[in-house]
C-alpha cells in the first residue's frame, strides 16, 4: 500500500456508450475519509463506480488506486487490490442465507470478521439463515455492505446505498458511514442522491451533471446554503433541466436542517414538474436519457474531446460491437420484472453459468443490469434519441429495434432468455430471432400458450408458457422460471461440452418444396444427396424464411430454390406469405443459387370461408377441408414475375433461374383445374422482360412440367455447374 497520495484519484475519464458521451472528462481525488458524489438520476453516478470498478471500457484517461494504475483491469483484480463495491440493486444471491453470503466472502487476515459484521448489523444475525431473497429492502443492503466489508477493503465505493430504505434504516446506514469516516479505516466514495446523508456522513462533495463534475465543495457549505443546492441540484425546485415527469426519482432529496453527524431524511416531492422550454440558440447537452429534453430539444448529440483533442472515433460512427465472451443474455424489462429475471439469473449461475443480464426499460428508472437501457438504445438508428421518445408505444418498438441491432452486434453469447407479458415479448423476441439457429433461446411468456408464429418467425425460439402471470416469484412461477432456466441450460451446457458434429458431413443446401412440387424436389434430393446433405424447408411463409436464415448465417453453401409459391401469398395476401425480404439472404451471401417458379399459379387460404369477398369469383381448389387454393391470374403472374426477376438482378452470385414451360405445378399440369396457358405465358414473359443476363447470370427454359423428369436433371445439372468445388465446414451447432 503506498504511503503517500490520495487513495483513489480519476483523471480526465471519459466513458461511452455507443455514441453516447456518458462520462466527459471525469476528474476525482479522495484523499480518505468519505467523499460524496450528488447528482439527479441520468447523471453518470453508476457509470463513474463500473468505470472504477472494471465493468465499463472507458475510452480515455486513468483511474489510480493507492497510487496504482487500475484503468481497464479486470474487476476480480480490481476487487482483489482492496476495492469494495455495493452496486445499486444489491446483487444478493436469493438462494444463499445470510450466513453463507458472509462466510463465502470472509478473509482471514480483515479486519472486517463475519462477528463483527453481526455486532455491527444485529438484524442480520437474526436472520443468519434467512435466504437473501427473503430479506427486506433494508436487510437486504446491510447484507450488501457487509459483504463488501469483509475483505477489509482500503477503498469502498457504494452506489445509492440509501435508496428505497424506510428513515430508520438510513440512520442505520449514516451512522456506519460516520463510523468509517471517524476511524478511517476504509475510504469510501459514496454515490447518492439524498443530500441530508451526504452532508452528514461525508466532509466534500462533488456535484455531477450530464456526464461532468461541475462543483467540489465542502459539504458544510452545501448544506448551510439553500440558494446553492437550487442552483446546482435542483433542490425544493419543481422545474428543472431534463426532468422526465418523475419527481420522485429525478430530485435530490433534502433535510430540513442539515446537520452534520445527525442526519434527518425527508422525502422527495410528489409534485409534477412543469414543462421548461429551451431555446435551440440556448442549446446545453440534457441528462443523456430524459428522453422529454431530448424530443423537445431535437438537438445533435455533442461529444466532447479526449485528451488528444480528438472526438473518439466511438463518438463520431454506430457503436462497435460488443464483446461479450462466453455468456448467457438474460434480457427484459427490468424496471417491471426484475424479481423474475433476477430469478432466471440465480437458476443459471446455479449451473455454473456466465450470465449478463440487459435492461430494456424505457421508463428512464435506475437500472441494476450489468447492461443498461441506454447501452442498448445506443445501437437505434437515431441513437438513444430514437428510443427514449416520452411515448411509450414508439420507445418500446424502438427499443425492440435497438436491441435486435445489440443483438447482430455482440459477440459470446452462447444463449439467451427473457420473461414477460405480450409487450415484453414482442420486445425481445426479434433479437431471438436475428440469432443463429443453433443457440438456445427461451421464451417464457404469458402469450405463448396461443398462435406463436409472430414471436417465433423461422428462428428455433422455445416458448414455454407461463401459467400465471409474470408478475412476482410464487409456487407456480417459481417453477416454470426455474424449468426454463434449466432447460437453456442444459442445451447450453451439452453445446459447450459436447458440440454437436456430424461425421464425414457433407455441403448442406437447401431445397424449398410444396405439395405441388413434391415429385420433382424428392428426385433432385435422390440424385444429390450422395455430395450433398439436403435440407428440405416446406415452402409455408416460415419454410421460406427459415431456409434463407440459414443462408444468412453461414449455413447453406448453396440453394435449390425450386418452389416460390411464398410470393403469391405475399402479394395477394394469403395465408403463407414470404416477406419482403424474400431471396435477401441470396443476395446477401452470394452462395450458388438454382430457382424455379414452383407453385406461382397458387393463393393459399385456409377453409372456404376464410376467403376474402373480393376473390369470391375466382377459380378455386380444395386441397382439403382446411386448405383452399386460389388460381392467380394473368395480371397477378405479371406482376410476380417482375418482382421475382428485379430481386434475381440484385443477385451478385452464380445464379441459374428455371422457367418449366409446360407447368409450374402439379395443379398447372396438362388437363388439371389450373392449367392456364396465359397466366403461365404472362409470368414467364414479365421474367424475360425484367431479367438481366449475365455472365454469372442465367436463364434457362425447359420445355416440360416443373415436375417431369426432364426439369429435374436440367435443376440437377445447372446446380452441379455453378456449385461444383464448393465445400462447406461440417456443420456444428
Amino acid at each position: 500500500m503506498a504511503d503517500s497520495g490520495p487513495v483513489l484519484s480519476v483523471h480526465g475519464l471519459n466513458v461511452y456508450y455507443g455514441s453516447s458521451h456518458a462520462l466527459q472528462g471525469v476528474d476525482i481525488a479522495l484523499d480518505q475519509g468519505v467523499h460524496a458524489v450528488l447528482g439527479r438520476n441520468g447523471m453518470g453516478k453508476t457509470t463513474l463506480c463500473n468505470a472504477i470498478m472494471g465493468l465499463v471500457p472507458v475510452q480515455s484517461g486513468s483511474i489510480r488506486f493507492d497510487g496504482r494504475d487500475i484503468t481497464g483491469l479486470a474487476p476480480n483484480r480490481i476487487a482483489s487490490m482492496g476495492i469494495g463495491y455495493t452496486p445499486q440493486g444489491r446483487r444478493l444471491w436469493p438462494s444463499l442465507s445470510v450466513d453463507e453470503h458472509l462466510r463465502l466472502c470472509a478473509k482471514a487476515k480483515s479486519a472486517w470478521s463475519v462477528e463483527r459484521i453481526y455486532e455491527t448489523f444485529p438484524r442480520l444475525a437474526e436472520r443468519r439463515n434467512n435466504g437473501g431473497g427473503q430479506l427486506s429492502g433494508g436487510e437486504q443492503q446491510m447484507l450488501a455492505i457487509a459483504r463488501a466489508l469483509l475483505p477489509g477493503p482500503r477503498l469502498l465505493v457504494m452506489d445509492e446505498p440509501t435508496e428505497g430504505l424506510a428513515p430508520v434504516i438510513v440512520d442505520q446506514v449514516v451512522e456506519l458511514l460516520c463510523q468509517l469516516e471517524a476511524e478511517r479505516e476504509v475510504s469510501v466514495l459514496l454515490i447518492e442522491q439524498n443530500l441530508a446523508v451526504a452532508t452528514s456522513c461525508a466532509e466534500d462533495v462533488s456535484i455531477m451533471v450530464n456526464g461532468q463534475i461541475k462543483h467540489v465543495l465542502g459539504t458544510a457549505e452545501l448544506a448551510a446554503d439553500r440558494q446553492l443546492q437550487e442552483r446546482l441540484l435542483g433542490v425544493g425546485r419543481h422545474s428543472h433541466d431534463g426532468d422526465n415527469g418523475s419527481s420522485e426519482t429525478s430530485q435530490i432529496t433534502r433535510q430540513q436542517s442539515p446537520s452534520r453527524k445527525t442526519p434527518a431524511v425527508s422525502e422527495a416531492s410528489n409534485s409534477v414538474p412543469e414543462a421548461r422550454a429551451v431555446p435551440l440558440n440556448d442549446y446545453t447537452p440534457p441528462p443523456r436519457w430524459s428522453a422529454d429534453t431530448w424530443k423537445d430539444q431535437e438537438a445533435p448529440v455533442k461529444h466532447s474531446p479526449n485528451s488528444n483533442g480528438q472526438i473518439p472515433e466511438a463518438a463520431k460512427t454506430a457503436p462497435k460491437p460488443t464483446s461479450l465472451g462466453d455468456v448467457i443474455i438474460v434480457a427484459g424489462t427490468f424496471d417491471t420484472k426484475a424479481p423474475e429475471l433476477n430469478f432466471l439469473r440465480e437458476r443459471l449461475l446455479a449451473q455454473r453459468l456466465p450470465v449478463r443480464t440487459v435492461d430494456l426499460s424505457t421508463s428512464g428508472k435506475p437500472s441494476s443490469a450489468d447492461i443498461p437501457p441506454h447501452h442498448v438504445a445506443a445501437f437505434h438508428p437515431h441513437g438513444a434519441a430514437g428510443v427514449f421518445t416520452g411515448d411509450r408505444g414508439t420507445a418500446v418498438a424502438a427499443m425492440a429495434d435497438a436491441f435486435e441491432a445489440w443483438a447482430r452486434s455482440a459477440q459470446g453469447i452462447r444463449g439467451m432468455i427473457s420473461a414477460a407479458g405480450s409487450g415484453g415479448t414482442s420486445l425481445v423476441t426479434p433479437a431471438m430471432r436475428a440469432m443463429a439457429v443453433g443457440v438456445p433461446k427461451m421464451m417464457i411468456s404469458t402469450v405463448a400458450s396461443g398462435d406463436v408464429g409472430q414471436y417465433v418467425g423461422p428462428s428455433d425460439i422455445m416458448m414455454m408458457y407461463s401459467v400465471t402471470d409474470v408478475q412476482g416469484i410464487n409456487r407456480i412461477s417459481a417453477q416454470v422460471l426455474a424449468n426454463g432456466a434449466n432447460a437453456l441450460a442444459g442445451a447450453v451446457n451439452y453445446a459447450r461440452s459436447s458440440p454437436l458434429e456430424i461425421e464425414n458431413s457433407k455441403p448442406p443446401i437447401g431445397l424449398t418444396m410444396f405439395g405441388v412440387t413434391t415429385q420433382c424436389v424428392q428426385s433432385i434430393v435422390l440424385d444429390l444427396e450422395d455430395s450433398y446433405e439436403c435440407l428440405v424447408f416446406h415452402a409455408t411463409g416460415t419454410g421460406g424464411q427459415s431456409m434463407e436464415k440459414l443462408a444468412d448465417s453461414g449455413m447453406l453453401t448453396g440453394v435449390l430454390d425450386i418452389t416460390t409459391t411464398e410470393v403469391c401469398d405475399m402479394m395477394m395476401g394469403g395465408v403463407m406469405p414470404a416477406t419482403e425480404d424474400r431471396f435477401g439472404a441470396i443476395i446477401r451471401s452470394r452462395i450458388p443459387y438454382v430457382g424455379s417458379v414452383g407453385a406461382l399459379d397458387m393463393v393459399n387460404w385456409h377453409g372456404r370461408g376464410t376467403v376474402p369477398d373480393k376473390y369470391r369469383d375466382r377459380l378455386f381448389y380444395e386441397h382439403n377441408p382446411q386448405v383452399t387454393l386460389m388460381r392467380t391470374t394473368v395480371e397477378e403472374n405479371r406482376k410476380m414475375g417482375r418482382w421475382i426477376a428485379e430481386r434475381l438482378n440484385q443477385m451478385t452470385g452464380p445464379v441459374r433461374f428455371l422457367l418449366p414451360l409446360k407447368g409450374v405445378s402439379a395443379l398447372d399440369a396438362a388437363g388439371q383445374p389450373f392449367d392456364d396457358a396465359s397466366a403461365r405465358q404472362a409470368l414467364f414473359d414479365a421474367i424475360r422482360g425484367t431479367f438481366v443476363s449475365a455472365s454469372n447470370r442465367k436463364l434457362i427454359e425447359i420445355d416440360n412440367n416443373i415436375n417431369d423428369p426432364e426439369f429435374k436433371r436440367a435443376a440437377v445439372a445447372a446446380f452441379a455447374e455453378i456449385a461444383e468445388g464448393r465445400t462447406a465446414p461440417n456443420a456444428k451447432i
